[in-house]
């Protein structure tokens, strides 16, 4: 009797374990491409509002149609204010001297979102926030793609129907039961989902508070992301040519193109559903930016001379990396790219295996550690090759030397003197702003940033950057070698020649992958910023076919 009722009990247990493996979901069965509809387009526009500041009893409120966040906090007697309303966020930010706004930065994911907030009533501050960087969604359908999924393991791709905004970089997969959760580590987004036999129902978090919900089903039809009419405007200067091959797509992903003259913007349009409003990413042309913070930090005394070893910078857990050859490894090499360093990204001679090429070094944990363990190819200051560790290393010493954080510092000294506010910094895994690239500003903005080197340091006759900086900025110091035209470089600026009938014409250039341009040409007194998308498709300098082709020759005119 005993061992019937035993066999009874284990027959029952394995019917529960059998239940419970079948209830738990197989994420093979969900392998497949998911589709549903996002409630309202101005969903991940956001309202912070910081309420009662100075008093006791203060708060930060952050809404969209409904409440999300509201974090009490007490206010204290301090030149900069932080407020760490939930977990991995926080916002700091700096009262200006007259009382009237609040310049700082919400920190969410690796993304440092700068937020002006101005005064609305007594002791109350309000400003926006574009989680998704766009200013309002012009699609509201939204996929997932869920892959290579066996029992618990998967990954799953949120992709907006509005591929203006760059997209998430999901990690931190987890399954338990019919739940899942993952992360999106760029913008901080929190995704959590209820499976069930035909449906994902999917939350959209910030932190642990919804912002939004989405019903998904399986996806029957193709994907319908971007293709959003052009918008074209009359301008002063007349491109027709150029507009009519950037609409029949000769020249695919052409965000935007601006041009100033003489400091007034002639031509400005935009593309593909871009507009004024929305800061771009920039990649590797806010390079450039990186050295005017050099050259401000260097103004201001914080740091003697461009002669001076990054390991003056360097906290001393990294002083045993320092040898005879690396330690000659000074600002003047890094802002030239010609470090000596085995961090050569792309092109001639680069070494993909190398851990100090960007796509490597950014795996690590510790990427100063990984950068300067890396392998010495030349004699620093010898030989210019194209390596984002280069001003990565320049970051994290002008951290070092400011008594702020790092991107406070740039929003008073550079960013608000340009009238700068609506624009975006990437971090690094410390929280860092990243020197080698990813920050996200309008396309009027950068236009500024070229005249500001256009007009040699001053802004509305301001002087913001030193006439010596200026000069060495542009200076070509050495060409890149890692490149096929050979390009001169500067402090973290390319050098390029264009013709046009039969004239030689100089440019100045910051440039990011994708296709993002800023081209100054002293001659002409010329700026002309060009924004796109092409990342995977080889036409990441289509902008300098546009520029020679189809504006110089009206430019010279």
């Amino acid at each position: 009797m005993i061992q019937k009722m035993r066999i009874k009990n284990i027959i029952v247990l394995l019917f529960i374990l059998f239940s419970f493996s079948t209830y738990a979901q197989n994420m093979a069965e969900y392998t497949s491409g998911w589709e549903g509809k996002i409630e309202n387009s101005k969903v991940f526009n956001l309202k912070v509002e910081i309420e009662n500041l100075g008093l006791k009893k203060s708060s930060l409120k952050v809404s969209n149609h409904k409440t999300i966040i509201d974090y009490p906090f007490e206010s204290k007697n301090s030149s900069i204010l932080k407020i760490p309303f939930a977990k991995n966020y926080f916002f700091e930010g700096v009262i200006s001297k007259n009382g009237k706004e609040v310049n700082g930065f919400i920190k969410s994911g690796i993304l440092l979102y700068h937020i002006k907030l101005n005064q609305s009533k007594n002791n109350t501050y309000t400003g926006i926030w574009n989680l998704l960087m766009i200013d309002e969604l012009k699609s509201d359908n939204f996929y997932l793609s869920v892959e290579n999924g066996e029992r618990n393991e998967y990954q799953a791709y949120p992709i907006f129907g509005d591929n203006r905004f760059t997209g998430t970089w999901c990690d931190n997969f987890q399954k338990e039961n019919k739940l899942i959760s993952f992360t999106d580590f760029k913008t901080g987004l929190q995704f959590k989902g209820k499976l069930s036999e035909d449906e994902i129902q999917l939350g959209i978090y910030l932190g642990t508070n919804v912002l939004t919900r989405v019903a998904l089903k399986k996806s029957k039809t193709d994907w319908k992301i971007g293709g959003f009419n052009n918008n074209i405007k009359v301008s002063t200067l007349q491109l027709a040519e150029m507009e009519k091959l950037i609409s029949n797509d000769a020249f695919p992903n052409t965000h935007s193109v601006l041009i100033s003259q003489k400091g007034k913007i002639v031509y400005e349009n935009y593309f593909d559903g871009y507009n004024a409003n929305i800061p771009h990413d920039m990649r590797s042309s806010s390079k450039s930016i990186s050295s005017a913070v050099v050259g401000i930090a260097i103004d201001k005394s914080l740091f003697k001379s461009v002669d001076q070893s990054i390991f003056d910078f360097l906290p001393i857990q990294y002083q045993n990396l320092k040898d005879s050859l690396k330690s000659q490894i000074d600002i003047h090499s890094l802002l030239t790219m010609s470090s000596g360093l085995d961090a050569i990204d792309y092109g001639i001679n680069a070494n993909p295996k190398s851990p100090a090429t960007e796509d490597n070094y950014q795996k690590t944990i510790d990427w100063t550690e990984t950068v300067l363990k890396a392998s010495m190819i030349n004699k620093p200051n010898t030989k210019a090759n194209y390596g984002s560790a280069n001003p990565y290393l320049l970051g994290i010493a002008m951290d070092s030397v400011v008594s702020e954080p790092l991107e406070l510092f740039m929003d008073k000294y550079l960013f608000q003197e340009l009238e700068i506010s609506n624009y975006i910094i990437q971090t690094d895994r410390n929280g860092t702003p990243y020197f080698g690239g990813g920050m996200y500003l309008t396309p009027k903005d950068m236009l500024k940033f070229g005249e500001l080197f256009l007009n040699r340091g001053k802004w509305k006759s301001k002087r913001i950057l030193p006439k010596k900086w200026m000069a060495k900025s542009f200076k070509n110091y050495r060409n890149l070698e890692n490149v096929p035209e050979k390009n001169g470089y500067g402090y973290l600026w390319w050098h390029s020649t264009y013709q046009v009938h039969g004239k030689n014409i100089k440019s100045m250039e910051a440039r990011g992958n994708g296709g993002q341009y800023i081209f100054v040409l002293p001659s002409l007194k010329t700026v002309v910023v060009m924004t796109a998308g092409n990342y995977k498709n080889g036409k990441t300098q289509q902008p300098e076919i546009i520029f020679e082709k189809y504006i110089l020759p009206h430019l010279n005119n």
